[in-house]
């Protein structure tokens, strides 16, 4: 009877730059993301191999490693197979060949990969994942050149990102081949993070809005509903913290809570009784959401005086509590306990 909606992470990539954005879906599709550029102008058709100079010279490009954001954090094997990947493929797909010597705590690097804690080179975009400069001439170098990665990511997604970027550095943008590293889009994740059945609040912050649907008898729906709520406002027998507040909307769009009473079930159609779903956020793509940002209560057939408690049941499963962790009112309640002032 229960339903979970898993999100799936998407990364927006900008020329020049990485971005991340998780969008959120339902019915466990990939959503779609719009991208842009920095600069237009270097957009041309899907997959294209460029055909140039090298604009780095001849010599080793020596490249340097900045971890004082994260100095916990080891990069110089993600940074090591970044590199490598460059040297087998820039021939191929930059038209030059490169060759680069990594030195991590290089005095004077050609390159340096700067991993912070937020990428703030990009100008314009909001929530970036990596900046590196977009280079097709040797004008434009200005030794020692700097990489900024976000040093949030996994180690899969760092090396992603880090050929990514380094990408853009030997004069690849997002139409460049190849299309697996330098397209606009691509899936990344975090490092692990604490799933939301094991945080105390798994949401955004701890104020509520909720929105109750069309049903009959709305006053006294409304009231069973406040009931539930102030319960939970109380701290719920001590299940959840009680700093928690909530408060109606009439804005189904942007309520963290609704409250809905279809003819059918979504869960069971035809059947009476409840369900319940929560969506949400997992950036480190584990199977398991690490934050909730809508909870959907649907509740069929059922009795008036008995709402609140259906009601109460899965507010107690958007606060990630399993059945065992649920306050006593909604373990093991008997049809006349449902309908009772359960909350007093």
């Amino acid at each position: 009877m229960t339903r979970r909606a898993l999100l799936l992470a998407l990364c927006l990539v900008l020329s020049g730059c990485a971005g991340t954005q998780f969008d959120v879906t339902t019915d466990m599709k990939q959503g779609e993301v719009t991208t842009g550029t920095m600069d237009e102008s270097t957009r041309g058709t899907t997959g294209t191999i460029a055909d140039r100079s090298n604009p780095w010279d001849e010599s080793p490009v020596t490249v340097g490693i900045n971890t004082s954001a994260n100095p916990s954090r080891e990069y110089t094997d993600e940074v090591r197979q970044a590199l490598d990947y460059w040297e087998k493929n820039s021939a191929q797909y930059a038209g030059y060949a490169i060759q680069y010597e990594l030195v991590p705590d290089a005095d004077n690097p050609d390159l340096i990969v700067n991993f912070v804690n937020d990428v703030e080179s990009c100008p314009r975009v909001e929530h970036a994942a990596g900046c590196a400069p977009y280079i097709t001439n040797a004008a434009q170098i200005s030794r020692p050149m700097r990489v900024d990665i976000d040093d949030s990511f996994s180690s899969d997604s760092t090396v992603l990102i880090l050929k990514h970027e380094l990408g853009h550095t030997l004069g690849l943008n997002h139409s460049s081949a190849p299309q697996s590293i330098m397209a606009a889009e691509a899936a990344l994740s975090t490092q692990p993070l604490t799933n939301a059945t094991d945080r105390d609040v798994p949401w955004p912050d701890a104020e509520f809005t909720v929105y109750l649907g069309q049903t009959d008898d709305r006053e006294a729906v409304r009231e069973q509903v406040r009931h539930t709520l102030d319960y939970y406002a109380r701290g719920a027998a001590g299940t959840v913290p009680s700093n928690i507040s909530f408060s109606f909307t009439e804005n189904r769009a942007n309520a963290d809570i609704v409250v809905q009473f279809p003819d059918n079930l979504p869960c069971n159609p035809g059947a009476t009784g409840s369900c319940g779903g929560v969506r949400g956020t997992d950036p480190d793509q584990d199977g398991a959401l690490e934050e909730y940002d809508k909870l959907t209560i649907s509740i069929s057939g059922v009795d008036t005086d008995a709402i609140g408690w259906y009601t109460g049941y899965w507010l107690g499963y958007g606060f990630g509590l399993e059945e065992s962790e649920l306050a006593s009112p909604f373990r093991d309640a008997s049809r006349r306990d449902r309908r009772s002032k359960w909350w007093t």
